[in-house]
């Protein structure tokens, strides 16, 4: 079974005011704190010189850069104001050939571990059918993983709904994995970012 990584970090940060990638959060930008939490060592099959299927879609040259730095691929979303719907598909076209299951990661989660990004990854290796989730109490929230059975309902999304109204269309297949909750924090405005960095 070969698992890949798809980064999110196409968004248009609306709520943030500006590109949120690139602001700093303990000494490194956002988007770096992602970038090192893709659980590389879980993805594959690993070949020598056969570059993990991680791929990045974004809107924005400097994150393309830095993906390309740590040898990931890239895909450039043109319309990132068709919603986060576009780049889930077009990070699921970038990968679907290669791989048996997605991981979807998104890029403003600064306090996710790369251990626990991996801990879902052995749990989606351990069963290949299922949609795996990390939860905290009774809350959901990524990275999600989703199988190859699935990739249709991903194709199929539009607008503004991401890989969460596959999986409410499937609660039978979900395995929870229990995670800290501060992992599970998103940043969508300044005062996010401020609060976390206090």
């Amino acid at each position: 079974m070969s698992l890949g990584c798809v980064v999110l970090a196409a968004g248009n940060a609306a709520r943030f005011g500006r590109n949120k990638l690139a602001e700093d959060f303990r000494g490194k930008p956002l988007i770096r704190w992602a970038l090192e939490a893709v659980p590389v060592d879980r993805l594959g099959p690993n070949y020598a010189g056969v570059p993990a299927p991680v791929c990045v879609v974004t809107q924005y040259p400097d994150v393309g850069m830095l993906a390309a730095a740590f040898g990931f691929g890239g895909v450039f979303n043109e319309a990132p104001e068709l919603g986060i719907s576009h780049s889930v598909v077009l990070g699921t076209r970038a990968l679907m050939h290669r791989c048996g299951g997605l991981m979807f990661l998104v890029a403003d989660q600064p306090l996710l571990r790369r251990e626990t990004a991996a801990a879902l990854a052995d749990r989606f290796l351990a069963d290949p059918t299922r949609i795996v989730v990390p939860a905290a109490g009774d809350r959901q929230g990524n990275p999600c993983i989703f199988p190859a059975a699935l990739y249709p309902e991903l194709l199929a999304l539009t607008g503004d709904r991401g890989g969460k109204a596959v999986i409410r269309r499937h609660p039978e297949l979900v395995a929870e994995v229990s995670v800290p909750e501060e992992e599970l924090f998103d940043v969508d405005s300044v005062s996010d970012l401020e609060s976390l960095a206090e």
